[in-house]
């Protein structure tokens, strides 16, 4: 199990409040991404993208490189794993949810087969 402090948490999930910093996220899983590849699909200029990148940086989700003037971007996916084991007591909550309506929608239809037949 993955354990965050609880200030680098609130930084993760600070970070995936916002739309486009999930979209990122997303690009960057399917590999390294320039800051003006990332800002692009969202048409924001460069210094929009660098505040959102700044906030994945801060959350330890992006780490970038920089080569010449080019800024890259690199996900950095082990944060997101302690975000995960947080929210797991609240899976087992929903999926136990889950499994009493399920139940209940059984034998409902089990009631009403028997009704009709």
């Amino acid at each position: 199990m993955v354990e965050l402090e609880p200030a680098r948490l609130d930084a993760v999930f600070h970070a995936l409040g916002d739309a486009t910093r999930r979209r990122m996220l997303l690009s960057l899983a399917e590999g390294e991404r320039s800051v003006g590849e990332l800002a692009a699909p969202h048409r924001m200029s460069l210094a929009a993208a660098s505040k959102h990148i700044k906030a994945l940086e801060r959350a330890g989700l992006v780490r970038r490189e920089v080569r010449g003037r080019t800024h890259l971007c690199r996900l950095e996916a082990r944060p997101l794993a302690g975000a995960h084991d947080w929210l797991k007591p609240y899976e087992r909550f929903w999926n136990g949810r889950l499994d009493v309506l399920e139940g209940l929608l059984r034998a409902e239809d089990e009631a009403q087969k028997g009704s009709d037949g």
